[in-house]
């Protein structure tokens, strides 16, 4: 669920936006581990990114989100957050501003 607020920056006019969804790998982008056969959906996303040189991203049930900030996920692994950042719509990435536990 995207909540979207305008910001003026001075190069023009930037969206910042709070994100919700779950903390995944980009080699399990739907947050689906069942196949990967490790436990805990934790212990695979954490395999995934320091075993396999994965990246941590958003799934929100529908989209998935390279995140900016490759250290911040790395408590929230397999875990449902809020993101706030801006998204660059080009590369599907959102320069990550706060990542907290979503309520």
């Amino acid at each position: 669920m995207k909540k979207i607020a305008i910001l003026l920056a001075s190069a023009g006019m930037m969206f910042a936006a709070t994100f919700t969804g779950t903390i995944t790998d980009d080699m399990c982008a739907k947050a689906d581990h069942k196949d990967m056969k490790m436990g805990a959906d934790d212990k695979c996303v954490e395999e995934c990114i320091k075993g396999m040189k994965g990246k941590y991203v958003l799934y929100d049930g529908k989209d998935t989100w390279a995140l900016s900030d490759q250290k911040a996920p790395s408590k929230f692994a397999a875990k449902k957050v809020t993101v706030t950042g801006t998204l660059d719509e080009k590369t599907k990435t959102i320069k990550v501003d706060k990542i907290e536990a979503a309520k």
